[in-house]
């Protein structure tokens, strides 16, 4: 019998509640850099009858993603690969910013691409900052979307002294990831698997809940109170889109974004809060 695998990266608020909605019937393989969450999370999924695998990930590191992609394959048929690892403006310098939320898509990007099951599909976590972020010229969008990852930090585009703040720097980073999915489903879809992204709203996590207690929290407030929801988003719509993705109703659906926002991006661009 073929023991299909899936792989949830990063298991904090979302990726706690994807692993739950796809985990039945699978091996989870979690993986995290926070060994503390990480465990607490397989003790919890462990406990509710899921088969589950842990595993240390460094995603700004190639040797960690490559090593976590080979443990995937040798436990089965990868099946479902999502990534939700990433750092808010409120947690992290630009530096680091860049480091996982732009170049930890991309390596997650190509050593699953090289593992991913026929039939298979992944999901990267992206953001609706990214929508807000001015469109790149044609060309810096070519090598957004196509240059090694290993070269990506090292494009004129990327260089930290374009970023004067987190903000900036993740917003910039969330418009990559949707350049650099709408590339990678060339090389998935040869393997005959899909990939996507989904930009999700306000997400009532610790990480959403840091960004709605900081600075830019009033103007946060205001969105979603324009918004066509007027709530914050939970964990578990995240996790409805992401099964719908992963899904064989999404079988004619591949490298593009679904926002999941609750209609804020749609308030703003409008102004409907103005």
């Amino acid at each position: 019998m073929t023991r299909y695998v899936a792989v949830v990266i990063g298991v904090g608020g979302m990726g706690l509640a994807i692993a739950r909605r796809i985990g039945p019937g699978t091996h989870l393989l979690l993986a995290d850099f926070n060994q503390d969450l990480l465990a607490s999370v397989t003790q919890r999924l462990r406990a509710e009858g899921y088969e589950v695998t842990p595993a240390e990930v460094d995603v700004s590191s190639r040797e960690s993603v490559a090593a976590l992609a080979a443990q995937a394959a040798s436990l089965g048929e990868v099946r479902s690969v999502v990534h939700t690892a990433g750092l808010s403006p409120v947690q992290a310098p630009v530096p680091a910013i860049l480091a996982v939320d732009l170049l930890g898509v991309a390596l997650v990007l190509e050593e699953f691409g090289q593992v991913v099951a026929p039939g298979g599909a992944g999901v990267v976590i992206a953001s609706m900052a990214g929508h807000g972020y001015p469109a790149p010229a044609r060309e810096d969008a070519l090598q957004l979307a196509t240059a090694p990852a290993d070269d990506l930090l090292s494009l004129p585009i990327t260089a930290q002294a374009n970023f004067p703040d987190s903000g900036t720097a993740y917003s910039f980073a969330k418009r990559a990831n949707l350049l650099r999915v709408q590339a990678a489903s060339q090389s998935w879809g040869a393997r005959g698997a899909r990939v996507n992204s989904i930009s999700p709203g306000i997400i009532a996590t610790p990480m959403g809940q840091s960004e709605l207690n900081g600075e830019h929290g009033a103007v946060m407030r205001m969105m979603i109170d324009a918004s066509n929801a007027k709530r914050v988003g939970t964990p578990a719509d995240i996790a409805a889109a992401a099964d719908f993705l992963l899904s064989p109703a999404a079988s004619f659906i591949s490298g593009t974004d679904l926002l999941v926002d609750g209609g804020v991006v749609g308030a703003v661009n409008n102004g409907a809060r103005d």
